[in-house]
């Protein structure tokens, strides 16, 4: 090639950069769809030969995320919103799954009026409409990738579990059908006309010009009832009966095989069910249901791969799975309540090796309320009389009462824990707690420093507590860290205090790790927490954008998944704060491991707590008089750049 002829080719390139950077951008439609496949709650280590054969081939042809994290905390709705931005709850504004929003109004899916004034649960489209008409539509304070597709011309569709799904398109600018409507009104007639039967309450979407449901409509996405030990409230880990979520999956996924993948052919698909996450809140990690949930979640993954191969688009699509978080089994420490058999609906002998957690779950408002804190939770009186915490002498941790008149419970009623709705007028100094499962949000309505002092030290003397972080507004409390530190700081929004429920990473239950304590419940399984069990989650890909056969030893998280489907259709996504995983993408995004650097760190207060008298859960004293916690991360450097992801954050008490 002759000199003058370099010359001008470079010249011409020049050009070429100059008018793209100079004229409005122009998206060419991508040459690969993608979708995203989410199993809520799945933890890597429940991918097997036994009971998900097409997801470990998957796992094992494609590329597989070895070192993935959720976002903290380790919630479904925290989460959605990183998938949805590329972005974490603090500067987004979000944070779900409940938190605490006053002064919003509305109905919620079923079209009943949501009582706002106390913490509100955002599993619910109507619920999500509510609050960003109420941010003034910001309900994410950054923008989507949803939105991103959509001005390039792109076609999109959410299929699933209500609140996730529809945070992905809350803008409403594609198709979208999960557990309780069907958008826009054109794509709910289109089902109905193809003989579909739609959610039971897609009617309260509409008026009944617009739409009305057929008399043979039934309810495709109803949810089954948790089966109960004779108490009528305890979750029965022994049962075996079909998964609740799984009749509604398969219908759900049925509707995007049948319908919207052939006639929409979309660029970009968010699909996102429920299983193994509400079954292994209801049963347990490891319970008969468990691997039930995990064969029917993997049978709907294999249909998707053969329905992409018939229809010619298995060459062309990247399929990326995903989980929201991973998932732990509610339980205190074994010397305080041993594990138990369930025999015919009642709990039984003590069996350390295989039994069940009869423990764990923690009502914080009644905790501060008797350490003189006042709490409200919003919830009205608890009946727990197996999770709050058998003895090893079989008695309850928190006797059973009964409500004879109905004075404290609304009617009368059995009741561990009494009610702990807010009142009209939140006493001065009360605190408002978001319930969460593993992590609690703890508000403080007048921002009065010496409360949430107070509040932090309480926590700190209690051994169910894990990580504590405040809002920076606060300073430095000796032994917490800033709410910032972790990516959750936001003034106007944010919580005063944040609290991670302490975990065992290696406590066994029907042989899987991980244990934590949790939010006042019945279930068996939760998540949220600061445990290595919630934060390690699942993520794996495949398809013409994935290396195949590799696996990705650099940590990732689930906020580098909006910014890596941006990059593979090609679209704009600049206010991400995750990363394009170029390290498992072929062609001109591919990068290689070499490019990347990895640094373990901790961070830990500056200062611990001291003078504390801590107890345990039963009210015993522990000899620890200091808290302090760490938090365990890696720093991703590339090219000048710096990512941080956490591992885990456990409290240390000398």
């Amino acid at each position: 090639m002759s000199r003058p002829f370099r010359r001008t080719m470079r010249l011409l390139a020049c050009a070429t950069l100059f008018a793209t950077m100079s004229a409005p951008a122009v998206f060419a439609a991508p040459a690969h769809r993608v979708i995203l496949f989410v199993w809520d709650g799945m933890r890597p280590d429940a991918i097997s030969a036994e009971d998900t054969p097409n997801l470990l081939a998957l796992s094992q042809n494609g590329s597989y995320f070895e070192d993935n994290h959720s976002t903290y905390p380790t919630f479904t709705m925290a989460n959605a919103s990183s998938f949805a931005t590329g972005a974490f709850p603090g500067p987004l504004g979000f944070y779900g799954n409940r938190f605490w929003a006053p002064g919003s109004t509305g109905l919620d899916a079923k079209g009943q009026a949501v009582e706002f004034q106390a913490p509100i649960f955002t599993e619910d489209y109507q619920v999500l409409r509510d609050l960003d008409a109420h941010y003034k539509h910001e309900l994410l304070e950054l923008p989507t990738l949803f939105a991103a597709a959509q001005k390039a011309g792109l076609k999109t569709v959410v299929i699933g579990k209500s609140g996730p799904a529809f945070l992905q398109d809350y803008k409403e600018g594609g198709l979208l059908l999960d557990e309780n409507t069907v958008l826009p009104l054109s794509f709910a007639k289109e089902l109905q006309q193809a003989g579909y039967p739609l959610p039971a309450h897609t009617a309260t979407t509409y008026n009944s010009s617009q739409l009305s449901l057929r008399e043979d409509n039934d309810s495709p996405t109803e949810q089954g009832k948790m089966l109960t030990l004779k108490d009528g409230v305890t979750s029965d880990a022994t049962a075996a009966a079909d998964t609740t979520p799984a009749a509604s999956n398969a219908w759900m996924m049925k509707v995007y095989l049948e319908q919207v993948l052939p006639k929409h052919r979309p660029d970009l698909s968010v699909v996102w069910l429920r299983n193994p996450d509400t079954t292994q809140h209801m049963y347990g990690v490891g319970s008969p249901e468990f691997h039930l949930a995990l064969k029917a979640q993997d049978a709907v993954l294999g249909q998707l791969q053969a329905k992409l191969k018939a229809l010619g688009m298995d060459q062309d699509t990247n399929i990326i799975v995903v989980s929201d978080h991973g998932h732990s089994n509610i339980a205190g420490p074994r010397d305080l309540f041993p594990l138990r058999q369930l025999n015919d609906g009642r709990v039984s002998n003590v069996d350390n090796d295989w039994g069940y957690s009869t423990s764990g779950a923690v009502r914080l408002a009644d905790a501060l309320s008797k350490g003189g804190i006042s709490a409200f939770d919003g919830t009205g009186c608890i009946y727990a009389p197996v999770m709050n915490g058998l003895r090893a002498d079989g008695s309850q941790l928190i006797s059973s009462r009964y409500d004879d008149d109905g004075h404290l419970c609304g009617k009368p009623a059995a009741y561990t824990t009494p009610s702990y709705k807010l009142p009209e007028t939140l006493p001065k100094g009360a605190l408002v707690i978001a319930s969460n499962g593993g992590t609690e949000y703890l508000y403080q309505p007048e921002h009065d420093a010496e409360v949430v002092k107070r509040t932090v030290r309480f926590l700190q003397s209690r051994e169910y507590i894990g990580a504590i972080f405040v809002a920076k507004r606060y300073g430095n409390i000796p032994g917490t860290l800033p709410a910032e530190n972790v990516h959750l700081e936001n003034a106007a929004r944010g919580p005063d205090i944040i609290l991670s429920y302490a975990w065992d990473a290696d406590a066994v239950i029907q042989g899987f790790r991980g244990t934590e304590y949790a939010s006042m419940s019945n279930e068996r399984g939760e998540h949220g927490s600061f445990s290595p069990i919630d934060v390690h989650n699942t993520l794996l890909a495949n398809g013409p954008g994935f290396r195949n056969g590799f696996r990705d030893s650099l940590p990732s998280g689930n906020v580098d998944v909006a910014p890596t489907i941006a990059a593979l259709l090609n679209l704009p996504l600049p206010r991400a704060q995750g990363r394009v995983l170029h390290e498992a993408l072929t062609g001109p995004l591919a990068q290689p491991l070499e490019a990347y650097h990895v640094q373990p760190a901790e961070l830990r207060p500056s200062q611990p707590a001291t003078g504390l008298t801590t107890q345990r859960i039963d009210g015993s004293p522990l000899p620890a008089t200091s808290y302090s916690f760490v938090l365990q991360l890696k720093q991703l450097e590339s090219d000048g750049k710096r990512w941080t992801y956490f591992d885990l954050a456990k409290p240390e008490r000398h």
